[in-house]
Formats: C-alpha cells, sequence, structure tokens
C-alpha cells in the first residue's frame, strides 16, 4: 500500500514539474514585442526560400 503513496507523489510532482515548464515557456513567448515577432517570422520565411523547392510532377 505504501508503494502506491510514493508513485501517486512522484506523480503530482512530474504534473507540477511540466506546469512550472509549461508556464516559463509562455512567460518566454510573451516577452517578445509584435515588432520581434514580426522580424523572426521573416527570418524564417527567409530561411525557407533558400531551400530548394520540392519538384511538381507534370
Amino acid at each position: 500500500m505504501r508503494w502506491w503513496k510514493i508513485l501517486g507523489l512522484a506523480g503530482t510532482a512530474g504534473v507540477a514539474a511540466t506546469g512550472v515548464v509549461i508556464v516559463r515557456a509562455e512567460r518566454k513567448r510573451r516577452a517578445y514585442t509584435p515588432d520581434q515577432v514580426r522580424e523572426r517570422l521573416h527570418a524564417r520565411l527567409g530561411d525557407d526560400s533558400n531551400r530548394t523547392s520540392p519538384t511538381t510532377p507534370e
């Protein structure tokens, strides 16, 4: 019976740790200004345009 308690506490700790990680990532994401987000998206678009596009069948 005791190992069920330990398993439950470990599960609760895991859920809490996951929540902390998600909150930190959300804070980082929301810390960007709209201009910074726009710049990053434009940079990604530039990276994608440098890659070769797949050939289309004719």
